[in-house]
């Protein structure tokens, strides 16, 4: 017998908001931010950029004008991204 399912969105939208969440973005963003450093030239500047949508987000930049060939022809911030267990996926509206 099927069960009624609601979607508590407050709840959802509490937990995306919470420290915890946070916590696990800023560590995933660290942790892709490290895998980049293997994979490209040392001393090639990585920034890992927190901020706040809805909830907390963040962006890891390679800070180099070198950093799109290197993306385009090796892929860099998507392995990367999947060396953290990450699913890369095109941008859709």
């Amino acid at each position: 017998m099927l069960q009624d399912f609601r979607l508590d969105t407050a709840g959802v939208r509490e937990i995306l908001r919470g420290q915890e969440v946070r916590e696990l973005i800023d560590g995933k963003a660290q942790e892709v931010a490290d895998n980049v450093q293997a994979l490209v030239p040392s001393g090639t500047p990585i920034e890992v950029r927190k901020y706040t949508t809805d909830r907390g987000a963040a962006t890891v930049v390679v800070a180099d004008v070198r950093a799109m060939a290197w993306q385009a022809r090796d892929g860099i911030l998507t392995r990367a991204a999947g060396f953290a267990g990450l699913e890369v996926r095109a941008w859709q509206r």
